[in-house]
């Protein structure tokens, strides 16, 4: 009876996860930079500076409108690095975790 009980648990679990994602769309760059010059780090001008601080090993965030998103696997957005992606993930807090990344 318990195996019964088990796949529709799990099934609904996944169901609910996927329904709590949400999408953002923002300017990838680096966490010191956004941080600290967040008007700079919003411009295309500031790409070659984030490519370079996220190579180096700077964190990458999301940038949306004025609000500056974590990242908790980060890695995902490192190729997009000073891009203006469309991001789907979950937000808790001021952390988003990455699903997926279209540009």
């Amino acid at each position: 009876m318990k195996k019964l009980l088990t796949v529709p648990v799990l099934a609904l679990s996944f169901l609910s996860a996927s329904a709590m994602a949400q999408t953002f769309k923002g300017i990838v760059s680096d966490a010191m930079c956004a941080h600290n010059n967040l008007a700079k780090a919003s411009t295309a001008a500031h790409a070659s500076c984030a490519k370079k601080c996220i190579g180096m090993g700077a964190p990458a965030v999301l940038i949306v409108g004025t609000k500056v998103y974590s990242v908790s696997n980060s890695s995902k957005l490192n190729a997009y690095a000073g891009k203006t992606v469309t991001v789907s993930g979950s937000l808790s807090g001021n952390t988003i975790t990455v699903q997926s990344v279209k540009d």
